[in-house]
């Protein structure tokens, strides 16, 4: 899964709240719920630059609110004017007067919105050092892996991203400021930690944690995490490629792991949410979340096929286990890989790219949500 990852905008990889958004429509939350869909809906994209925020704030109204979306996921990372850590702000980033645009935007149509940062993994892009480690060096899982000049995969060091180590002293009392603040301006019950692509943990090579488990290392820093915001009132969302086991499920490094985290599985709590992520085959592992009493959320990107085939499984597994294991299904999230910008110039029809055909996250979204309403109204 290396190939969607690499076309991400460097600048935009991490900001969720900036652009990369999931749409997530809650079944729970609707007052259709009795009918067969997916349960809710989600979508979840960076969020964007001052620049886009007002035709994002069209989108919201024009286009998430009528296909009823319920939860928006933005990527922030450091695309937020924080005040905690203004050392960690991205030179152009959003303002807590956008940042209300938005809260004041979703409100309005009832859309419960979620902000992320990137939590343990993906302190690097390529051959640039995101600000947290940027900034604050020493919390470095991997110092001795220098960033190469021309990045390429794969290479000596096995760099995909870097990891701040989970054991350091002082990495906590930062991220936990800066996510408090972030929740805080969104006005949230919940926050998305991140934490896919971990390839970096436990390392040798760390003084902290070298010889540890690699899976109780993965598990202590989810818990952690899901603590810290449970002491607020918030519940803790992360993708789900962590806990897989990629060799076994011969799912892969990128969708699974190959460092032994999936045993975390059985380590974490409960109330974590789930992001089940497949963009090159509609696995169906939410079914393996679920029986592990999980909740979890299916997870498409940019092929249509494969968003309706995991639509229509989302509303089988419902209608086909238990009470108790239906509600661990919660419904379909479209995510999105690139900015916001690019991808509302996509949307609109500002710039396309013809090379892509019909396999584009705009095309997706459209399709996944054409499948949930067909599926509503068929019902």
């Amino acid at each position: 899964m290396l190939i969607h990852k690499f076309t991400i905008n460097v600048q935009a990889i991490y900001s969720i709240c900036c652009l990369h958004c999931r749409f997530f429509q809650y079944i729970g939350a609707s007052p259709n719920q009795n009918r067969q869909s997916p349960a809710n809906s989600w979508f979840c994209i960076a969020a964007p630059q001052p620049k886009q925020l007002d035709t994002f704030i069209k989108f919201i109204h024009e286009e998430l609110a009528p296909r009823q979306v319920n939860t928006l996921i933005l990527r922030v990372d450091f695309n937020y004017e924080f005040d905690s850590h203004p050392e960690l702000r991205d030179s152009i980033a959003l303002s807590k007067r956008d940042v209300k645009k938005l809260v004041k935007a979703c409100r309005q149509h009832n859309i419960r919105l979620i902000p992320q940062i990137n939590l343990l993994g993906h302190q690097s892009w390529a051959s640039k050092t995101t600000n947290l480690l940027r900034v604050y060096p020493e919390f470095d899982e991997t110092p001795q892996v220098k960033m190469p000049e021309k990045y390429v995969w794969p290479n000596p060091d096995g760099l995909y991203c870097k990891s701040y180590c989970p054991l350091h002293p002082g990495v906590h009392a930062v991220v936990f400021a800066l996510v408090d603040e972030i929740c805080d301006a969104f006005e949230t019950d919940a926050f998305h930690a991140g934490m896919d692509e971990v390839f970096y943990i436990g390392h040798d090579a760390c003084p902290r944690c070298s010889g540890r488990d690699k899976a109780e290392l993965f598990a202590d820093e989810v818990n952690i995490i899901r603590n810290h915001l449970a002491e607020r009132n918030r519940k803790l969302w992360i993708w789900g490629d962590r806990l897989i086991d990629g060799k076994t499920t011969g799912i892969g490094l990128w969708e699974g792991s190959f460092n032994n985290t999936y045993r975390a599985i059985d380590l974490i709590a409960k109330d974590v949410m789930i992001c089940d992520w497949h963009y090159e085959r509609p696995d169906q592992t939410a079914v393996y979340f679920a029986t592990k009493g999980l909740s979890v959320i299916t997870c498409p990107w940019r092929k249509p096929g494969f968003a309706v085939l995991q639509t229509q499984d989302m509303v089988r597994f419902r209608k086909s286990v238990t009470p108790v294991m239906k509600e661990r299904f919660q419904g379909m999230m479209q995510t999105v890989w690139s900015g916001a910008g690019p991808f509302l110039d996509e949307f609109y029809g500002v710039k396309v790219n013809p090379d892509s055909g019909e396999d584009t996250a705009s095309n997706c979204f459209r399709t996944m949500f054409g499948e949930i309403k067909r599926l509503s109204e068929a019902n």
